[in-house]
């Protein structure tokens, strides 16, 4: 099992490429802003962090469920107009959300809005892949990253400056992803297009055995990056941070997603085997979610632990995804992604509910500790393939 090393001289086609990273900027902008949001107001309308959890974890279902069903939906209707639908259906939702009082109103449209931007997210990946030469596709990949990471950076920091108060946030939210409409209807010439596959419909999930260091690490990264955005917030106003100095807070985590992630994809191209750089991340991963109880008392030692924190932590997912590159290629890689996009969407359902439990169980410090718990399943994993010396 290896990847497909040769490199091309193809030009790199800027149109497409940028229709596809408007695309996936539009995932990091609602989860950014989007998340906080939802859980702000639910702790303002009195419901426990247990609660709040579970309503969030509802976007991790949402993406299991999205995520063998979007090669089928753009082979029938097109990557563009698919992407285009899902752009709308995620807008909807989150106007849906202001409208909606009752409280189990907010189940089927948080699902409706994940499905939406997984489906986004699954076929602005593939259209990168496709776009890209692959002599080129790591700098092409790192630009993906930074843009998501700017996404998840500035949503906190919009909410910051607008609060959860009225239609704006809501408004704001959906004016910007239907911005994301216009490079994709640009680029609708130079759309790819998927061929129908004859595979069963659950082969893909044999490669989350197959590469366990890479699917653990995005399953890691999904409970920690959205239990950690939608429990930040209480966190912080338990911790008595204002609404605003949480929110720069998560800011700060996604800042150092976007200045860290090419230097350490650049990193793990030197390193021959990309086991130890993950293992170094979980490590570091582990070590700053024991810190954040004894640095809370400081906003700005806060802030600079959360930038190292969170620009490492999220190289779970880069560094991992570029892991199952080097052990697979050509149809296997394509279903290992799937795999890839699965385990994150169980992250994205075990992540929020360990965090809320735990802190209803254990107080604040139960975020920390719940953090922890899953760096330090992952560096178990990590070792004992390492010493197995199997991927």
């Amino acid at each position: 099992m290896q990847s497909d090393s040769a490199s091309t001289t193809e030009t790199l086609r800027w149109l497409p490429i940028t229709a596809a990273v408007s695309s996936i900027s539009v995932v990091g902008i609602a989860i950014g802003l989007g998340t906080p949001l939802l859980s702000i107001i639910l702790e303002t309308r009195g419901y426990s962090a247990s609660m709040i959890g579970l309503n969030t974890a509802i976007a991790g279902f949402a993406t299991i469920a999205a995520a063998p069903l979007s090669t089928p939906l753009a082979t029938r209707f097109g990557v563009v107009w698919t992407m285009l639908a899902m752009i709308f259906i995620g807008a909807l939702s989150i106007i849906g959300f202001y409208f909606a009082t009752a409280f189990w109103m907010w189940f089927p449209l948080r699902a409706i809005l994940h499905v939406a931007l997984t489906v986004l997210f699954i076929l602005s990946e593939f259209w990168i892949s496709t776009s890209a030469p692959p002599s080129k596709r790591g700098f092409v990949l790192g630009i993906y990253a930074t843009v998501l990471s700017l996404g998840f950076a500035g949503g906190p920091w919009l909410f910051a400056q607008i609060g959860s108060q009225g239609f704006l946030p809501f408004g704001v939210t959906f004016a910007l992803v239907i911005v994301a409409a216009i490079p994709v209807l640009a680029a609708w010439r130079e759309s790819p297009t998927i061929t129908p596959r004859r595979e069963g419909s659950v082969s893909f999930l044999r490669y989350i055995w197959l590469v366990p260091t890479a699917t653990a690490a995005v399953l890691v990264f999904g409970a920690v990056e959205t239990g950690g955005f939608a429990l930040f917030p209480v966190y912080g106003a338990r911790i008595h941070y204002s609404e605003a100095d949480a929110a720069l807070l998560l800011s700060m985590i996604g800042l150092g997603n976007v200045l860290l992630q090419i230097p350490l994809g650049m990193l793990s191209d030197r390193i021959s085997d990309r086991r130890h750089l993950l293992l170094a991340c979980a490590i570091v991963g582990l070590v700053g979610t024991v810190l954040m109880p004894w640095l809370a008392f400081d906003w700005h030692l806060m802030a600079g632990l959360l930038f190292i924190w969170g620009g490492v932590v999220a190289a779970l997912y880069t560094i991992g995804l570029a892991h199952l590159g080097s052990r697979l290629s050509g149809h296997e890689l394509a279903s290992a992604n799937a795999a890839f996009v699965l385990c994150y969407g169980l992250g994205m359902v075990l992540g929020p509910q360990a965090i809320g439990i735990a802190m209803d169980l254990f107080g604040t410090n139960g975020f920390s500790w719940a953090l922890a718990l899953f760096f330090g399943l992952y560096i178990l994993v990590a070792l004992s393939r390492l010493v197995e010396r199997r991927g």
